[in-house]
């Protein structure tokens, strides 16, 4: 199994406020996100990515973001195994300390 890559809430936060164009999806349920999402994540949840696989790019690099980390992780090695660039959000929105905002 290939390695996927990683990146801290910390690390994602600093390219965030330094105004990188990232492509955060968030693939958790939808009475979680209701808590509040990244404001720039758009929302598929886990079970519904394999359908959803025509709305991304091979050319973008996509941050999957979940509740603590475990479930992103999955969804990345079966979009890794799709052909497409994946990094994982580690410690998920557990450890996120930035702003949110309901889901839109």
């Amino acid at each position: 199994m290939d390695s996927i890559k990683t990146i801290t809430t910390d690390e994602l936060m600093k390219k965030l406020e330094q105004g990188e164009e990232l492509y955060l999806v968030d693939v958790r349920e939808d009475e979680e996100v209701a808590e509040g999402m990244i404001p720039s994540a758009k929302h598929v949840k886990m079970g519904d990515i394999p359908e959803s696989v025509s709305q991304f790019e091979k050319d973008k690099e996509y941050v999957f973001i979940c509740r603590s980390g475990r479930r992103s992780e999955n969804v990345c090695h079966f979009m890794n195994d799709q052909g497409f660039k994946v990094v994982n959000m580690e410690g998920g929105m557990l450890e996120w300390a930035g702003k949110t905002e309901p889901k839109k």
